[in-house]
């Protein structure tokens, strides 16, 4: 899995088609942007507050891919007679390791683009890469964890087929509320 992709999600009636693309310098200012959003500082861990933050971050997906252990994607729409896609969200493979059957999704989705189906339409591009990159007897299952009252997130999950799988506690300061832990198994 550690070579470089793109990954894509088809249009839907009411949204252009997805590019799932490896992040990289040129999102810096989107990123900058994307992270004015009250609710992208409420949901994430991530401080991305300037240039310098997004570049930090950038850098450590692209760690991530040369360690083999993380692939983030920044998930690019590519709005119909229009020269340049757009930041529209992000999707992360992570705890990627070798023998290990279970690895676990993350994603976010810009404040502009919500409700337009991107987390789910980018989460099953992911899904679907993850398990056909995996070699067979691998990776079996992916994890999708949220807070309990993050609902949105659930909608993605069901959406994406991750069925809830069970209540997990609060971990403060990461995680001060219950959580949901959902599950997509490779034949799902």
């Amino acid at each position: 899995m550690i070579d470089t992709v793109t990954l894509h999600a088809p249009p839907t009636p009411s949204a252009p088609a997805l590019v799932l693309q490896p992040w990289s310098t040129e999102d810096i200012p989107a990123l900058v942007e994307v992270f004015r959003d009250p609710a992208m500082r409420h949901w994430t861990s991530a401080a991305i507050e300037n240039e310098a933050d997004a570049s930090r971050w950038i850098q450590g997906q692209q760690r991530g891919w040369a360690a083999g252990d993380r692939f983030g994607f920044a998930v690019l729409e590519q709005e119909p007679r229009s020269p340049r896609a757009h930041l529209v969200g992000n999707v992360v493979l992570k705890e990627v390791a070798p023998g290990k059957p279970s690895a676990e999704v993350g994603y976010w989705t810009a404040a502009h683009a919500r409700g337009r189906s991107v987390a789910p339409r980018a989460l099953e591009a992911l899904t679907d890469w993850a398990f056909d990159a995996s070699a067979p007897g691998s990776l079996q299952r992916l994890e999708l964890l949220h807070q309990l009252d993050n609902t949105a997130s659930c909608r993605v999950a069901d959406k994406s087929r991750y069925r809830l799988e069970g209540v997990l506690p609060a971990t403060p300061p990461a995680f001060p509320l219950e959580g949901h832990l959902h599950i997509r198994r490779r034949d799902t």
